[in-house]
């Protein structure tokens, strides 16, 4: 086969080097400007506030984690340093600003996990993990370089849906994990385990232990019943409602912060707090795990060559982690209820996720990338709600955005597209580095951050499709709510086969990741993939049609170059080829034109919403159609 031929298959495949890239930047650079504009909005300060904490304090649990499972190599510093970091490069370049990018749990579970392997083989922990980002960041440039990103129009909601369910089952878990380590209550100066309470009744560890998992439970209770009050009950009048869903959970951490130092018993009942090092200064330095020089890591000293090379396969993982991860998070963000008008960016994104990857080997930290569920709320906190306008149709065009809020419907008229709320809580998460905001820090119980995880959790397996199709099967069917009566199109036999399908998958991720195994649990998420494919030979298309659909519309996926279905690409030569790139320029234009044309008016869009509500659920047709 000649040169010709292989350069000819490669392009029918993923198009020309760095086409993506340049489709991503061409199609976003337009933008950029209103990205600043569009942030004078009230929308953005609620949404801020809400991602600073939503993305700090899990950021912070795990930083206990790593901090617990790598001897103290890992601190809260390091993971802050990091999120920051994803928030202010991907709030100011990336094309798609609304995906937050930060500390995720599978990352934490990658780094103490290559910690558990590497460090008793007497191999240097810090400059192996910059070699493993390094190398990742390579594969990152390559992937994006050569539109490798393509493969992504076959990611659906088969596999959104079980990642978002690992996701929160871990946030879940972890949210136990805490309050079982509150039961093991030391001091600082004096192991209290076998002292008493002042009352005489309770040893302190017990007592430290049953308070710590009352404080969780209660944040749990008072977290979640914000969030269903704010966003799926008519209770209150609008504005109190969105005050509610915007502030209930920042306001629920800090009260139960302070709930602790109530007086009587609880007030004499010791908790532990985060743990917190010098302002701006890594947590661990020595020369045992390889960081000597402060924040820049040597990666040059003290490993061998073969250490060099035995990094790779452990960068392979790390990138098929976060090309899943990252990417299936901007596709969750970008979802069609959200109604978004600006282009995407994929390519370029994950190109820019390759410099973070690699400055975070530098550096010392773990490697940010994108959030679930931080991301899709990001997205959901920045909407403007249609039902609220579709009782107020003769409402001013003067009148501001914030008059049409209301949260308590699930269709949406658009979201306020910008970069100031990604920079601001990026900025905002580099502050909490300084003295006195980490003296703050240090007074948050770690009860109050498990009562965060399982708020997080529970909010977000309510809104998973998997938690919903198990809901549909185990409800009595008299008592089904309109949206689950879809499911009442599909056959008995495809909807049992499609969510055993997600459920094994999703307990799959979650029990490797509990074992040795668990650096290898990316691999089972592009399994997923591969079934989520093969699963319409087995579906009805009619049953598929209502079970799966493309994460994001045709508008977000554009600039993912069509895979073709011809087999004779190698008998095209490179002007025909020329001339279908051309004329899918021209089929992307076309569908930005007319999604933009659709979104011009909020009265005409909330009026497409309730003649036409199937189209924000994607076409009838299944989702292979669309990708081929």
């Amino acid at each position: 086969m000649s040169l010709r031929h292989l350069n000819n298959i490669g392009f029918a495949l993923f198009g020309q080097p760095c086409s993506g890239i340049f489709k991503d930047i061409k199609g976003r650079l337009p933008y950029y400007l209103s990205d600043w504009t569009d942030a004078l909005n009230y929308r953005v300060v609620p949404a801020t506030i809400f991602m600073y904490f939503a993305n700090l304090l899990p950021a912070i649990s795990f930083a206990q984690d790593m901090f617990d499972k790598t001897d103290n190599a890992f601190g809260v510093n390091e993971v802050l340093l990091a999120s920051a970091i994803g928030g202010i490069v991907f709030g100011i370049f990336a094309g798609q600003p609304l995906c937050i990018v930060g500390v995720t749990g599978p990352i934490a579970i990658f780094n103490y996990t290559v910690y558990e392997i590497i460090v008793p083989k007497g191999i240097p922990y810090f400059p192996f993990m910059c070699w493993i980002c390094l190398w990742s960041m390579v594969m990152h440039f390559i992937i994006a370089i050569f539109n490798w990103i393509n493969s992504l129009r076959y990611v659906t909601l088969f596999s959104c849906d079980i990642f978002g369910f690992f996701i929160c089952i871990i946030y879940i878990q972890k949210g136990i994990q805490i309050c079982t380590r509150q039961f093991e209550f030391a001091g600082n100066a004096n192991d209290y385990g076998s002292a008493t309470t002042t009352h005489g009744d309770l040893p302190i560890n017990l007592a430290a232990g049953y308070f710590s998992v009352m404080v969780a439970l209660l944040m749990m209770v008072f977290g979640v019943l914000c969030s269903v009050i704010g966003n799926y009950t008519k209770f209150f009048k609008p504005p109190i409602r969105k005050f509610i869903s915007d502030y209930g959970t920042p306001l629920t951490v800090v009260f139960f912060s302070g709930f602790v130092h109530f007086g009587g018993r609880m007030a004499s009942t010791p908790v532990q707090h985060l743990p917190t090092t010098r302002s701006f200064q890594p947590t661990y330095s020595g020369e045992h795990l390889g960081r000597t020089h402060g924040w820049f890591i040597h990666f040059w000293h003290g490993i061998s060559v073969g250490d060099v090379f035995l990094a790779i396969p452990f960068a392979i993982l790390l990138t098929l982690l976060f090309l899943f991860d990252h990417n299936v998070s901007s596709l969750i963000a970008q979802d069609s209820k959200y109604k978004l008008k600006k282009p995407a960016s994929f390519h370029w994104d994950f190109f820019l996720l390759g410099i973070t990857t690699g400055l975070a080997g530098i550096l010392g930290i773990p490697a940010p990338n994108g959030l679930i569920p931080q991301a899709p709320l990001h997205t959901e906190s920045l909407c403007i709600s249609a039902d609220h306008i579709k009782n107020h149709q003769e409402t001013s065009d003067t009148e501001s955005d914030t008059e049409f809020i209301n949260m308590s419907g699930t269709n949406y008229v658009r979201a306020i597209e910008q970069r100031v709320s990604n920079t601001l809580q990026g900025l905002l998460i580099m502050g909490t580095m300084s003295g006195p905001l980490l003296v703050v820090l240090g007074l948050v119980p770690q009860a109050a951050l498990a009562g965060l995880f399982w708020i997080m959790g529970i909010s977000g397996l309510i809104n998973n499709g998997l938690t919903s199709k198990l809901q549909y099967i185990i409800t009595d069917h008299r008592y089904l709510s309109p949206e689950m009566k879809r499911l009442d199109g599909c056959s008995k036999r495809g909807l049992y086969i499609f969510t055993f399908a997600q459920a094994v998958f999703a307990g799959a991720e979650v029990g490797i990741t509990q074992s040795i195994a668990a650096v290898g649990f990316p691999g089972v998420l592009l399994l997923s993939v591969v079934v989520g494919y093969v699963l319409p030979f087995i579906i009805s298309e009619e049953d598929m049609a209502i079970l799966d659909r493309p994460t994001a519309p045709a508008f977000v996926l554009a600039n993912l170059r069509r895979v073709r279905k011809s087999t004779n690409s190698t008998a095209r030569n490179s002007a025909e080829m020329m001339d279908e790139e051309e004329s899918y320029q021209v089929e992307m234009q076309d569908i930005l034109d007319t999604h933009d044309n659709k979104t011009q008016g909020i009265d005409t869009e909330s009026r497409e919403i309730e003649e036409h509500p199937q189209d924000s659920e994607g076409s009838h047709l299944h989702h292979r159609h669309n990708i081929e």
